[in-house]
């Protein structure tokens, strides 16, 4: 009796070993699927928290300009055409927000034309820090002094923004080529996310210096 049993334990035991193994195998892939598909999440989530800081940057020069005009078109009553061409760069550049905001998983066309439109906001504004340079009372308009520090800090946190959010798009978009990580994410609907370059005319922070050199 104990030899028939001894027998059977020895015999089971390669069943049982090879149900374990078969349910392994069966579990291997779907662990790597969990693991792989929390990496990419993870990795858009990122991408969508860094794009936000970028969002709130720009929103906040946004409403910055505004306020730069009415300080100074009291001292610059000669420089309409300037002052208008600034507003209206200002409000293709909002418009441009909330089309790459509407496009961010994907949307390469809606993030170019936001850099072309922050690009001409810059390209604007170079003109009326410029033309202000040319009105020596506006170096004592204290308002306009702390609007030029507030730009010229803005402009710092969005470079900053942009560029961790570039560094999150990266990496995202290289696990997404990658074999066999680009079979998950086809899986999941996982797209490439697009680069916030900046226009070549961008690529400088703005500056203005309307205090005295001394």
């Amino acid at each position: 009796m104990l030899g028939f049993q001894a027998v059977s334990t020895a015999m089971a035991a390669p069943v049982v070993a090879g149900l374990v193994l078969v349910v392994l195998l069966l579990l291997a892939p779907v662990v790597w699927l969990i693991v792989v598909y929390n990496r990419l999440a993870s990795l858009r989530v990122r991408c969508e928290n860094a794009y936000s800081q970028i969002d709130v940057q720009l929103k906040r020069r946004f409403d910055l300009v505004p306020n730069l005009v009415e300080a100074v078109k009291g001292y610059m009553a000669h420089e309409r055409q300037t002052l208008e061409a600034v507003i209206k760069a200002r409000a293709a550049a909002v418009d441009g927000l909330r089309g790459a905001s509407g496009a961010m998983h994907g949307g390469a066309v809606g993030m170019g034309a936001l850099a072309a439109a922050s690009g001409q906001l810059d390209l604007a504004l170079g003109r009326l820090f410029g033309v202000m340079e040319r009105y020596p009372d506006l170096k004592a308009n204290q308002n306009a002094l702390q609007l030029q520090e507030e730009l010229v800090h803005t402009e710092n946190r969005i470079a900053f923004a942009r560029q961790g959010y570039n560094d999150s798009v990266q990496s995202m978009n290289s696990q997404i080529a990658m074999f066999p990580t680009n079979l998950v994410a086809g899986l999941f609907a996982f797209r490439p996310m697009p680069m916030f370059e900046a226009a070549d005319q961008e690529r400088t922070a703005v500056r203005v210096n309307l205090s005295d050199p001394s």
